[in-house]
């Protein structure tokens, strides 16, 4: 089963005041071109990307040049600054995945950062017959009862341009309300979340959900690097590059593969240290691992009794 990452509370201080790593990211990007350029080529099929808060268009150019390049019909959201989860913007986006759909005949994968991704899930429930698969990055998916856990600038700064009841406010949305409903998201989805994201916690960036459809996929790197990560795009090109219909959980390979291995399992990010398996090395689920989970701390059943979009 595709489990929430086991993190209580906010970011941790460091990874908050250290966003700026982003830079550092897009720096490593030239050099990873090369490999990047051997990462499979899709179908052709057509991709939309959903830009995060107070975030336009513009702040997903490498992520488009990069989808083109391997051969899908990429566009963006066309709605202008992403001010957040708002009822026009969810109608248009509706009406704009089902003509997608329609004018290629083919259906539409989804590719959200940030409060995008929120976008992607309710785009997903709203279509789900025009959507091929919805990839997160470092997107607010998992909310418990206590509410966000980001940090009180971000919360802030949403109450002042989003709507004053900030964050809580996206919940009682009245379309927000297939995100809040027990149907289970039957289109496969990646959530790509940071253990080092200053911004958007673990346990919130990932879902509990059905392995067969859902999964959570660990990048090293800061929340504002994400859509220029160089291993998050090689992960997204590989997810987008599943056949439709055949969709297999993330399996890291190549010289890639081992980069990405190398910087996932230090004993600071490794979720085994955590008391989870690694989101690219599932552990078999042994009667001894079964009876571990119902043995849950009174934390973690409150956490339990939040609201996953993904599977409700």
């Amino acid at each position: 089963m595709a489990t929430r990452y086991p993190h209580v509370g906010k970011p941790d201080l460091l990874y908050q005041l250290t966003e700026g790593r982003a830079l550092l990211e897009l720096a490593t990007l030239p050099w990873h071109l090369p490999l990047l350029a051997r990462t499979p080529r899709g179908d052709g099929h057509p991709v939309l990307l959903l830009p995060g808060f107070m975030a336009d268009e513009a702040t997903m150019v490498v992520l488009k040049l990069f989808l083109q390049s391997r051969g899908y019909e990429v566009q963006a959201w066309g709605f202008g600054r992403n001010v957040g989860f708002r009822s026009r913007h969810a109608n248009a986006l509706e009406q704009k995945i089902r003509y997608m759909h329609y004018k290629s005949g083919r259906k539409v994968s989804l590719v959200g950062w940030s409060l995008g991704g929120v976008f992607a899930m309710y785009g997903a429930h709203a279509a789900p017959e025009c959507v091929r698969c919805a990839i997160t990055l470092g997107s607010p998916i998992s909310v418990d009862s206590a509410g966000s856990q980001s940090p009180a600038l971000v919360k802030a700064l949403y109450r002042l341009i989003a709507h004053p009841m900030g964050a809580t406010a996206q919940h009682t949305d009245l379309h927000a309300r297939k995100l809040r409903g027990r149907k289970v998201l039957r289109v496969p989805m990646s959530c790509l979340y940071s253990v080092s994201d200053g911004v958007v916690p673990p346990q919130e960036a990932t879902i509990d959900g059905d392995p067969a459809w859902h999964e959570n996929v660990r990048v090293p790197g800061s929340h504002l690097g994400l859509g220029i990560n160089p291993l998050a795009l090689w992960i997204v090109a590989d997810r987008l590059a599943q056949p439709e219909g055949a969709w297999r959980p993330f399996v890291p390979s190549g010289l890639l593969g081992r980069i990405y291995r190398t910087t996932t399992t230090s004993p600071f990010a490794s979720w085994r240290q955590e008391g989870a398996p690694s989101a690219s090395e599932p552990a078999p689920d042994t009667p001894g691992r079964r009876r571990a989970r119902t043995a849950r701390t009174p934390r973690d059943r409150a956490s339990a009794r939040g609201t996953t979009w993904a599977t409700r």
